[in-house]
């Protein structure tokens, strides 16, 4: 049997990244011995989804795989993220790694950017939802026993939507023109329990706040509305 081809997963804390790394971690031909997940270093949290650093540990420690991160500073410029990004790259291709993955789904730019930046390190790339149906993602990942809820919406799903759970109701609640799996950037999540973990993630849901990010156009500001995730001691099978 040939060897399996070493795989580091790009991690985002997500319902999207969780579903990916679900289907990868089937495929017999691949071996995920590795997570990476970027971090805002002055916020200590994950990029556009906030998951704060002690949390994002408990729940890449929950997977039971190595996992490392990428200390991103605040407002970087390209040059200072592909710089950071490069840097652990090269460390983890010494270390016998051939595939980079992604869960991303629709964004054609970024998966020409991450194609274009691994194979300038001779590295290959696996996008495992790539272009599929939001809608049957969305039900697979539910079905599948995943657990998540929205810690980032746009302005045009509010505040009401932070914290909700990510369930068959959730979906019949989104406004039209709103992608089930928020591929448009309308909201990101938080996965806490399922399949790919030894044991679910214990928190508690803090405050709401509303920031705003200038918009890539330059048309003026974006504003995002933000749950934060309070950490808990985790729960655990083996406990008494």
């Amino acid at each position: 049997m040939p060897d399996k081809k070493k795989v580091v997963f790009h991690w985002s804390s997500g319902k999207d990244s969780a579903l990916a790394l679900f289907r990868l971690l089937q495929k017999k031909e691949f071996q995920v011995d590795q997570l990476l997940t970027t971090i805002n270093e002055h916020y200590q949290r994950v990029t556009m989804h906030g998951t704060p650093y002690p949390i994002l540990q408990r729940q890449l420690d929950a997977t039971g795989i190595d996992w490392s991160t990428v200390s991103i500073p605040k407002e970087a410029s390209m040059d200072i993220y592909e710089e950071r990004m490069n840097r652990v790259m090269s460390r983890v291709k010494e270390n016998g790694y051939t595939y980079s993955a992604y869960g991303d789904i629709f964004l054609a730019d970024l998966k020409k950017y991450r194609e274009s930046e691994m194979e300038k390190m001779g590295m290959k790339t696996v996008f495992p939802l790539w272009q599929e149906d939001t809608r049957m993602l969305i039900d697979e990942f539910i079905d599948s026993g995943f657990k998540a809820i929205v810690v980032c919406a746009n302005d045009t799903l509010g505040k009401k939507f932070l914290g909700r759970e990510i369930d068959h109701s959730f979906i019949a609640d989104l406004p039209n023109g709103i992608d089930p799996c928020g591929e448009n950037g309308e909201f990101h999540t938080f996965c806490y329990d399922g399949p790919i973990f030894k044991q679910p993630i214990q928190f508690q849901l803090g405050e709401k706040i509303k920031r705003s990010y200038p918009d890539p156009s330059g048309k003026g500001l974006m504003d995002f509305w933000f749950i934060d995730i309070i950490d808990l001691e985790p729960f655990s099978k083996n406990k008494g």
